[in-house]
This record gives structure tokens, sequence and C-alpha cells, in this order.
């Protein structure tokens, strides 16, 4: 039924838009959208519902970005600070898993309602927190054919010719597939800022000095613990990481000969030194131990088992039994296998090795189309061969390999790949340099913002970025923050505009001004539903006003935005 209703409506959207002129084929709307994600969905729904018309131009296949990619256990930090679209989305959510045909694989009852901190299922709102990667897809089509919006799917930007500019304002973009799509307004909701950098607004990557914004948890994070602003303890180098004595030398104790793969040859910089490198990416996935519902792990083509000689060696470390290696999480495996319902988990990285490809992704931000791929597919290779050797190599500790090969991928989720998601998890990539830049005092109330556009609520996390040889002459990671927040906090309205000078019909509600550890607290999927929702709105203002996104009166969006029920304050 999905793939009938899926044709029907490319068929539609084939014929969608307004041709005109000769060469490329060339379409208009008020507002277009680049990127495929759930902030594109929100934005574009957002913008239809106002009454403009909008096109989303999206390189992906499949709607939704993360949120119908695997991450269906929805990071927040306070659920009561969602509203808006945001919200409506995961009413959707609940609605489908109130139908009875919906349980496929369990009973509702057998499923239980744990979520992050509060229920999954929340009755009396009528919402529903953690959900399979197909449900949300299928939501996030319901609202983009309710509101009539066409989508223009597999389309490419051009990032070196496709973006026409007069002055300071975008007249059209191009695709590589001979497409043009011109407006008043343009929207960047892409994980990786293509647009925004494609039309000459600065940006930057990786991680600033603490010295330039005055923070504490932001450049290098070599250390167990640090502390935030407020003196609250944040635990680095304490989670995701090695235990002692993991030998990082080809021969053991032997550093003449070589290093082991994926390991830094120098030592980390500084704690606090700025530097370009990103947080590890991974792909999330859809695990089932269903056996009707379930493909086996299996090993990929070119597999290298010294590339998995770190997480041999992490084990044979143990000096005691291996479930008591760490005193956090699961005992016996390397993941966070979150429950979904109908028996599946949202499984993502934990530990000193893991999902996550730590270290490989550090040209990904700047890099070329090809040689995207070429890191998706390490990735993807990396960790088709990691889930097989935790379930089946032999220097794998038989408790382990017993609990791992009991799961595998879902059958129903992904079915075009096998039961993977062709979405790589961009944890963060470009990030806008606006007049106004996001910063650690945003996150821990120092600094308020007086323009909110949404709240962030989550703590100031990042992932592991490199992996390095400590004093001991051990493998360590470094990079790994999990700091707390004071409470929600405004997101600036200037935080997701460029500056004036670059471009004035512009907005990037995604690849926002924020620096990597304001970052690391605002990118979550709900957040970047609702920032887009207010970016539209905007979008709006600024289409009836006649004026540029930097001159809209934040008074007359700030109602706007209150009256379609987003949510822009909260006490701490």
């Amino acid at each position: 039924m999905r793939l009938i209703i899926s044709i029907l409506f490319a068929i539609i959207l084939i014929t969608a838009g307004c041709k005109s002129g000769s060469g490329p084929e060339t379409f208009k709307a008020d507002v277009i959208i680049y990127g495929g994600t759930s902030s594109a969905v929100s934005t574009a729904v957002q913008i239809s519902r106002m009454g403009r018309s909008v096109i989303i131009v999206s390189p992906d296949k499949h709607i939704g970005g993360l949120s119908s990619s695997g991450l269906g256990f929805t990071d927040t930090g306070n659920k009561e600070v969602i509203g808006g679209i945001a919200r409506e989305f995961y009413n959707l959510i609940y609605q489908h898993y109130q139908k009875p045909e919906s349980w496929v694989w369990e009973n509702q009852s057998d499923y239980g309602n744990k979520g992050q901190g509060s229920p999954a299922i929340d009755g009396e709102k009528r919402t529903m927190w953690i959900f399979e990667p197909h449900v949300a897809e299928e939501a996030f089509e319901t609202l983009i054919k309710q509101n009539n919006i066409p989508v223009y799917r597999d389309e490419w930007l051009d990032r070196e010719k496709g973006v026409l500019k007069k002055g300071n304002r975008i007249i059209s973009i191009s695709t590589l597939g001979g497409k043009k799509f011109r407006g008043k307004i343009f929207i960047d909701a892409t994980y990786e800022g293509d647009l925004m950098a494609a039309a000459g607004v600065e940006y930057t990557t990786g991680r600033e000095a603490n010295s330039q914004y005055g923070e504490t948890l932001n450049g290098v994070q070599a250390n167990k613990t640090s502390l935030t602003l407020r003196g609250t303890i944040s635990r680095n180098g304490y989670n995701h990481n090695f235990i002692e004595g993991v030998d990082p030398y080809v021969k053991k104790g032997e550093p003449s000969s070589g290093i082991l793969p994926f390991i830094e040859k120098d030592p980390p910089a500084p704690d606090g030194t700025g530097d370009n490198r990103i947080q590890a990416y991974c792909y999330r996935m859809t695990l089932t131990d269903h056996p009707e519902n379930r493909i086996s792990f299996i090993k990929p083509d070119g597999y290298n088992e010294s590339d998995y000689e770190l997480l041999f060696r992490n084990y044979e470390a143990a000096l005691g039994p291996i479930e008591k290696m760490y005193s956090y999480g699961d005992p016996l495996v390397p993941w966070i296998n979150s429950k979904m319902p109908n028996r599946k988990t949202d499984t993502n990285n934990q530990k000193g090795f893991s999902t996550d490809f730590i270290g490989q992704n550090h040209d990904y931000p700047d890099a070329g189309y090809e040689e995207r791929e070429k890191i998706a597919v390490r990735h993807l290779e990396y960790q088709q061969g990691l889930m097989w050797t935790l379930a089946y190599h032999p220097r794998i500790p038989q408790k382990v390999r017993d609990v791992v090969s009991q799961w595998g991928m879902s059958k129903d989720e992904f079915t075009d790949n096998n039961g993977w998601t062709d979405q790589l998890y961009v944890r963060e990539a470009r990030r806008m340099i606006s007049d106004y830049v996001m910063t650690q005092k945003h996150c821990e109330r120092f600094d308020v913002a007086e323009d909110p556009v949404g709240l962030g609520a989550y703590g100031m996390d990042s992932h592991n970025i490199q992996r390095f040889i400590d004093s001991n002459g051990f493998v360590q990671n470094e990079g790994n923050v999990e700091a707390p927040v004071a409470g929600p906090y405004p997101v600036s309205f200037r935080s997701i505009i460029p500056k004036k000078e670059e471009c004035t019909n512009l907005f990037v509600p995604v690849c926002l001004s924020a620096t990597h550890i304001a970052y690391g607290s605002i990118r979550m999927e709900p957040v970047f539903m609702i920032l887009g929702q207010s970016a539209a709105t905007a979008a709006c203002i600024a289409i009836d006003k006649k004026t540029s996104v930097q001159d809209i009166e934040y008074k007359t969006l700030n109602s706007q935005l209150l009256k379609d029920g987003q949510i822009l304050s909260s006490n701490p």
C-alpha cells in the first residue's frame, strides 16, 4: 500500500510547479526549501498554512532525515517545550500506535511505556516519543500530502554554479539533475549547510577554542572530567572510552611496529584548543530479535580484521569478568539498545569502541558529493563489519556473541537497502557564523537571547572526535562531552539568519550560528522542526512586508509564533 501511495504521489509531483522559459526546467514558488530533513517538512507545512507557495528540493529519496532513519528515541531534555508542528508530528505518531493493527510483532501491553526520563506514550497530551522509522516517514508524508507540498526528490544542488545571486539576494538554485528553482525566500534545511555555503555565507567547521567565546567545554577535551561555567561536572573521558591497558601498537609493546588503524600519530593539543575536527558519525540501526523479522548480520565485502583489533584488545584487557569492565550501560555489548515498538530498537554508540567511526569524517563537511559518498560507504562497511564481529568473531567473548547474534536488521525497515538506512548520522557539519552566535553561555543561561524562535533543552553533548595514545602508552578517545544545561533556553532568531551583507533572503534553521558545544545541545530533531517552523513564519512575514529577513520586526514574528503554538519561554 505504501508503495502504491508513493507512486501515485510521485505522479502528482511530476506535474507540480510552474515551468517557464527555455533551457533548464524552471519551477517557481514563494519559498524554496533545500533539504529533506524533518526541519524541511515542518518548514514547508507552515509556509503552506500561511497561504504561500512552497517547494521542497530534496537530495534524499526518503523524507524526514534522521527522524525517519532510525533515530526513533527522541532526544529532548524537556518535552514540555516542544510545540507547534513538531508536537503535531508526535501526535501523528501517537495516533498510529493507538491502532491495534500497528502492533505487528508484539502486543502493546508487552511494549511497556519506557521513554527518556518520561513516558514514551503520553496519553494525556496525545503524544508518543519513540517510534519505528517507517512510521515516522509515513507521518511526514501525511503532513506533505495534507498540505499539498510539491517535493522534488533525489535532486542535488549544483554547489559550484547552482546558486544565482543578484547582489546579496538569491534569485534561483539549480540542481545537477537540470532543474532550476526560483523563489523569493530560500531555506537551507540540510544537515550539511550546502545551500548556505554555496550562497557565500560565512561558516565554520570543527571546534572553537574555549578562549574565543569564553567557554569551558569547547576545543580539545582530553580529560576525564571538566567543569561547566556554573561549576557542574561534565563527564567526558569517563564515558565512551577504553578501559585501562589497551595497547595501541600493531605488535603489543612495540612502538616500532606501527600503530593500529584509526589512532592519531600525534598527541592531542592542550585542552581548550580549537581545531577543525568534528564529532563522530555513525548509522542509527533499527534492530530486532524477532526471528521472523530479523536479517542476520553479514560480513561485508572487503572486511578487514585489523579494523577491529582495538575492540578485541578492549575485551582482552579486562582484569576481571567482562561484565565488570564498565560501570554504565550494557554490561556486555558496546551499544545503547533503546526499545522501540514491535520488538525493535534504536541502536546507538556506547563505550570505547562502538558504532561511532571516530576520526574518519573530518573532511566530510566541505567534501564534494563523490568524496562524501566514499566516506558514507566506509562508515557503512565499518559498522556492518563491527556488528558481524560482535556476533560471530571467535575473539569476541562467547557471552557477547550469544547476545548480539540474537539480533539483526529489521526486514520491514529500509526495505530498499536490506534493513540499513541510507542516511548517515551527520551529527554536525558546517555551522553558520551570523551576527549572533549561540554559545555555552546561552546553554547555561548566562546569556539569554531576547528574540527566541524556539527553546533548546538537551544537555551539551559531543561524541568523540579523535583517538590517541595517552601518557601511559595506552589508547584513549578524545572529544566526548556530557554536560547539563541550566534548563530550557531561548534560541535566537538572529542565529538562523545570515549577515545582511551576505544574503537577505535566506534562513538556516539546521546549520545555525552556534559554537560546537552549543550546537551539541541544539542539534536535536524536535528543535530542528521548531526552528524550521519559525523560519517559515519569518519567511512569510518578509514576503508580506517586502523586506529583508534581517529587517523583520521581531514583535510581529513573536506574535505569530505564539499564535501557531510555538513555545518560546520556560522556567529554567
